[in-house]
């Protein structure tokens, strides 16, 4: 499970996110709350389960990007 943010930035009232997907509900809210500012157009914005993996962190209102290796080492 992750959680995604979305965000209502038009007269269409539908919601919209991209492929950002955060561990915490915490982070996926800094993280719209933080698009919002920066985007006029946002009505309306927030955080909804996924049940998409993983894939950043949000930290200090920086976006870094989680790697998934599947190498499996000899040893």
């Amino acid at each position: 499970m992750s959680w995604k943010p979305e965000v209502i930035a038009d007269n269409s009232g539908q919601w919209v996110g991209n492929a950002l997907r955060f561990a915490t509900k915490e982070e996926a809210e800094a993280n719209v709350r933080d698009l919002a500012m920066r985007w006029t157009l946002v009505r309306e914005y927030r955080a909804t389960e996924s049940d998409d993996p993983v894939n950043y962190r949000y930290v200090d209102g920086q976006l870094l990007r989680i790697v998934v290796s599947n190498d499996l080492v000899d040893g």
